[in-house]
C-alpha cells in the first residue's frame, strides 16, 4: 500500500491540550487550531518525504524506514528517531516519550500522537 498523495485535515481531537504539553505559546495554539492543514507524502520504497502545510507554516521531514533520521517536531525542535513500518499501512516512531502512529486505510490517514495519558488525533482524507 502506498502512502503517496495529498491529504487534507478533516478533524482533530485534543489539539489545544497536546500543544500546551509540547510547550507551544498560547497565541500559536489559538492561531493553529482552526487552520486547515494539507499533508503531502511521497513514498519511494522505504524512503518517505512528508510535507505538512498549515497556514504559512511548512514542516518537512524525510526518512527511510528502519534508519535513524533527524525530524522536526510540531514545536520546531529537531530530534533523532527511527520510523518503523508495521504491516503495510502503519508508520510508528517514538520521540521523547511520545508515540506517533500514522495509519493509512483506503483514502484516510489517521495520525495519533500519545504522550502519557494524553492522545492527539488527526484524521485526513486524500484529495
Amino acid at each position: 500500500m502506498s502512502f503517496t498523495g495529498k491529504y487534507e485535515l478533516q478533524s482533530q481531537e485534543n489539539f489545544e491540550p497536546f500543544m500546551k504539553v509540547l510547550g507551544l505559546p498560547e497565541d500559536q495554539i489559538q492561531k493553529g487550531k482552526d487552520l486547515k492543514s494539507i499533508s503531502e507524502i511521497v513514498q519511494d520504497g522505504k524512503k518517505f518525504k512528508v510535507t505538512v502545510t498549515t497556514g504559512t507554516k511548512v514542516l518537512k521531514n524525510e526518512f527511510t524506514i528502519g534508519e535513524e533520521t533527524e525530524m522536526e517536531l510540531l514545536n520546531g525542535e529537531k530530534v533523532k528517531t527511527v520510523v518503523q513500518m508495521e504491516g503495510n499501512n502503519k508508520l510508528v516512531t517514538q520521540v521523547k516519550g511520545m508515540k506517533s502512529v500514522t495509519e493509512l486505510n483506503g483514502d484516510t490517514i489517521t495520525h495519533t500522537m500519545t504522550l502519557g495519558d494524553l492522545t492527539f488525533k488527526r484524521v485526513s482524507k486524500r484529495i
